[in-house]
């Protein structure tokens, strides 16, 4: 069966760009070929900084022939006085056929006309070529460029491009502008090692062509040489090397034939604190540092190169010579920042904008001050943790302008921490200001200490009642202050911490304290409030794995009630979601589905108030016709206190217990030999047995709204 290659030959490709690719037309060019009937038996692609290519192997050489049933116009718009209209004329003539060859079939929407067809197979050379500017131009990223006088845009410019049908060049033509490049069989070799262009003699010739000249072009293999190489170089001297996932993935994609390559520089710099000295090596160098056996830093960094591996020794001393000057401004700016007290930094901090009309970050300070306050009070905290907390948080920012923190901004927090320790302050309040930026992103570890969570919390939520105050809403994927990771940051840490608070009235007091600054400006409560809630349900399904309807059953739907009850109380959402998928997953659920689900939806036929739970004031036993009427009362005045119980005490298997236990007796009411009709024409009964059904729902609603869930 016939193989295919494309490689698109390029200047140096930004990393971030490759693995992008890669992933695009991973799902592209498979579903592009599927819908050309086209199934091949393997499709692998390739990248490296200055190519991107597919192999498409196992093609057939034409699609297959095949009949299809085509749908056209409704037979009201086809025909009109016996006669075909312009429609069904515009029909035949798109396809091909006569009006003769049409039929008539029923659908769900009414009579239509549709037609068989017998379709010939294209050959697939022509529907490669078809497809190719689609898998180029297609493609998706950030700093895309124009180059020559062409409208071709890409993020480098294209140089080069080979199109193979098994060992035939496959005609293709890209045009840009002025410019136009041919598809042929020869592509780059390594720019140092093997400069030489390389001719490809046959599509599946491609990997192993490259590798004579130097180019390994699946990124597995480059990564795994790397790692490999890095491996081995620490061990020479006994260390075992930082590995991070991002870095290895970065410069896997800045090689095109890595060799891993050991560097050295003076241990006096070590005095430096090792987050520093790893910042300067994995994000401004990108290098990996290596660690002795007690987890400590040792002189040594391995870098990996794209030239000459014979050349090893030159790299690693022009290396050295970089990473010297660097840690030796680190250096500098640790020194200076430490001959002052962090405290002294904070008046420098007004000179920062935090936004044009939400003035500095010394201003956002005193917000996060503000906020902390009314936190503490909610959390009843002693005097001791009261005073943490607000130095906390009016010293979590001043690292901001330091001398280390300006050239490595990285390091915000990190810098704070160990300068607050220097500076004299407590171990809990220099934890505090370096957590309060935890999670800095998905995945992150969340804050710890008490004074990492609640300035973590004061700091995100003033955010987010700021910018949205403004009207700056995050819009599709548009989130430019990333409010959406400080709402979910802000869920998280209160989760993770069991803190007990009420977001409600921290979100109403600081849209208050906003307004008041802000006097032109509408108070972005109610849309802040959504916001939230719009979060809540996001991680309920994505992080805790809580179905769908369980989350919409503990939020309401469109229930201004369990909105607001969600919002004041965190943790008890998250319990009663927790505690739904437990009792579905052990069965438990579907016992008292049938019942509670029926009963609620019933319910809403009436007018009891959704929190009545009082029998005596909404049910008459004198109006009773049926001994199923009389057991359901008796089985909700045992009901009715333990939902009361079960809501103060958030005991819900407490609730669930009882809902099991009056099941039966709401089955007799709804089906059996003594069932009764709800909707009976007298209005006082009727009113009583929807008030029946209306108090077990109310109760079951201590959990969630069981009209909601699906079975």
């Amino acid at each position: 069966m016939p193989n295919f290659l494309l490689e698109i030959g390029t200047e140096e490709l930004p990393a971030d760009f490759i693995d992008s690719a890669i992933n695009q037309w991973q799902h592209k060019i498979k579903q592009n070929l599927a819908d050309e009937f086209l199934y091949p038996r393997e499709i692998t692609i390739y990248g490296t900084p200055r190519r991107l290519a597919v192999l498409i192997e196992g093609l057939e050489e034409k699609q297959p022939d095949r009949e299809e049933e085509i749908k056209g116009p409704p037979i009201s718009s086809a025909f009109k006085d016996g006669k075909p209209t312009p429609a069904a004329e515009g029909f035949a003539r798109k396809q091909g056929v006569k009006v003769e060859d049409f039929h008539i079939k029923q659908t769900d929407k009414g009579e239509f006309i549709f037609i068989h067809k017998k379709t010939v197979g294209d050959a697939t050379t022509s529907i490669l070529q078809k497809l190719i500017p689609q898998w180029i131009m297609g493609l998706e990223g950030r700093r895309f460029m124009r180059w020559s006088d062409g409208d071709l845009r890409f993020p480098r410019p294209i140089r080069s491009i080979i199109t193979l049908w098994n060992n035939e060049i496959l005609p293709f033509e890209l045009v840009s502008g002025s410019t136009t490049l041919k598809s042929d069989r020869y592509t780059s070799g390594h720019r140092i090692l093997h400069p030489a262009k390389v001719k490809i003699s046959s599509a599946t010739d491609y990997v192993a062509s490259l590798e004579k000249a130097s180019v390994l072009v699946e990124v597995k293999n480059r990564s795994q040489k790397i790692e490999g190489e890095i491996k081995i170089l620490a061990d020479t001297v006994g260390g075992k090397a930082d590995i991070y996932p991002d870095l290895l993935a970065e410069v896997t994609n800045l090689v095109e034939y890595p060799t891993a390559v050991l560097g050295k520089f003076e241990s006096e710099f070590l005095i430096l604190p090792s987050e520093v000295i790893a910042t300067v090596m994995v994000k401004h160098q990108r290098y990996f540092p290596i660690r002795d056996e007690k987890g400590d830093l040792m002189p040594y960094f391995i870098t990996i190169s794209n030239g000459d591996p014979k050349k090893s020794d030159i790299i690693a001393t022009g290396n050295a010579k970089v990473i010297r000057a660097r840690l030796a401004d680190a250096q500098f700016f640790y020194q200076a920042d430490c001959d002052e007290h962090l405290e002294t930094y904070l008046p420098q901090l007004e000179n920062v904008t935090f936004q044009e009309d939400l003035g500095s970050i010394h201003d956002k300070v005193n917000r996060i001050i503000t906020i902390s306050q009314q936190i503490s009070d909610q959390l009843r905290l002693t005097e001791q943790q009261k005073s943490d907390i607000e130095i906390t948080a009016s010293l979590c920012k001043a690292d901001l302008v330091t001398q280390m923190v300006y050239e490595f901004p990285e390091l915000q927090g990190v810098m704070g921490e160990k300068y607050a320790l220097i500076s004299g302050e407590s171990p809990t309040v220099a934890r505090g200001i370096f957590e309060h930026y935890l999670p800095r992103n998905a995945g992150d570890i969340l804050p710890q200490t008490l004074n990492g969570q609640v300035v973590g919390i004061c700091d995100r939520l003033d955010t987010i009642v700021s910018i949205m105050g403004l009207g700056m809403m995050p819009t599709g994927s548009s989130d430019p202050f990333a409010l959406r990771r400080a709402a979910n940051g802000i869920i998280n840490i209160i989760w993770h911490g069991n803190l007990n608070l009420n977001l409600s009235q921290l979100l109403t007091q600081a849209c208050e304290e906003f307004t008041t600054a802000h006097r032109e400006k509408k108070s972005p409560l109610n849309v802040i409030k959504e916001f939230f809630l719009q979060r809540i349900n996001t991680l309920l399904q994505d992080e805790l794995n809580i179905d769908y309807d369980l989350v919409n059953a503990v939020l309401g739907d469109n229930d201004l009630e369990y909105n607001q009850r969600a919002l004041n109380n965190l943790l008890d959402v998250r319990k009663r979601a927790l505690f739904l998928q437990e009792i579905r997953n052990n069965n438990i659920l579907i016992q008292i589905y049938e019942t509670v689900n029926r009963s609620t939806k019933l319910a809403s036929k009436g007018s009891l108030k959704t929190e009545e739970l009082h029998l005596e004031k909404v049910i008459n036993p004198d109006l009773f016709e049926s001994i199923s009427e009389q057991e359901f009362y008796q089985g909700l005045s045992k009901l009715l206190p333990i939902s009361k119980q079960a809501k103060s005490e958030s005991n819900y298997q407490l609730l669930t217990d009882g809902l099991l236990e009056i099941n039966p007796k709401v089955s007799s009411f709804f089906d059996g030999e003594n069932s009764v009709l709800v909707m009976a024409d007298n209005e006082k009964i009727k009113t009583n047995r929807l008030n029946l059904l209306g108090l077990l729902r109310n109760c079951s609603r201590v959990l969630a709204d069981f009209g909601v869930i699906v079975k």
